[in-house]
């Protein structure tokens, strides 16, 4: 099998940039809807997974365990094919939406980052000082006051760190989304670099990929200086 060169002597660089261009549109979608979902999502399993309530805690417990012990590919293969199989297998009369792919690229994205979230927030929400509550309840705080006023700010100051981690990794996760065949950016540069005989579309790829994660990163610290008011 001959290896891509290069350089080959007809390079189409519109090409490479319109169909990158259309797949780093899609990278994006992923992005952004997995990062608004998750996030909120992921706040409801670790509030589950601290609960007193027994069976919840476990089942949550049990969810974490489950997406952070599977790897996200796979999660996203039986996201994608369980239910067609269900249909087939039961004789249901359902009919998948046309953009189902998407969908459950989406879904995938969700649950996995959810639990790595959870994580994430447990581990702050659990690290603050028993006085920060006690203090709270002497000055005529409810418990929702309680949280949201004083434990919650100093929670996302402290796990920002983290936080900044997961959503760069988030960022280069995206191109997972290609074993359901999601022609995101990595799809789009895997095409291109097939049909021209050249690994250029991978450079360029990896470029779109760095400057996204510059950004988020550029961000992501300008938030972290904002919340360091002590300094």
């Amino acid at each position: 099998m001959p290896i891509p060169a290069l350089l080959p002597a007809a390079i189409n660089m519109q090409a490479i940039f319109s169909q990158l261009g259309e797949g780093f549109l899609m990278t994006g979608a992923i992005f952004i809807l997995t990062l608004v979902l998750s996030m909120p999502l992921g706040l409801l399993v670790a509030f589950g997974r601290m609960s007193k309530i027994k069976p919840l805690s476990w089942l949550t417990r049990f969810f974490i365990s489950v997406m952070r012990g599977t790897p996200l590919m796979l999660q996203l293969m039986v996201v994608y094919f369980a239910p067609g199989f269900l249909i087939v297998s039961f004789e249901w009369n359902v009919t998948l939406p046309d953009n189902y792919r998407f969908i459950a690229t989406i879904i995938g994205f969700v649950l996995n980052y959810a639990a790595y979230f959870a994580e994430i927030y447990r581990g702050g929400i659990e690290a603050m000082p028993v006085g920060q509550y006690e203090a709270a309840q002497v000055l005529g705080f409810t418990k929702s006051q309680t949280f949201l006023r004083i434990i919650l700010p100093q929670v996302v100051k402290n796990i920002l760190p983290a936080i900044t981690n997961e959503i760069i990794t988030l960022v280069k996760d995206t191109s997972l989304a290609f074993s359901i065949s999601v022609v995101e950016m990595f799809t789009a540069a895997k095409m291109l670099a097939t049909s021209q005989s050249s690994v250029v579309p991978f450079f360029v790829a990896g470029v779109f990929y760095y400057i996204a994660n510059y950004a988020v990163a550029f961000i992501m610290e300008r938030i972290e200086k904002a919340l360091n008011y002590y300094k």
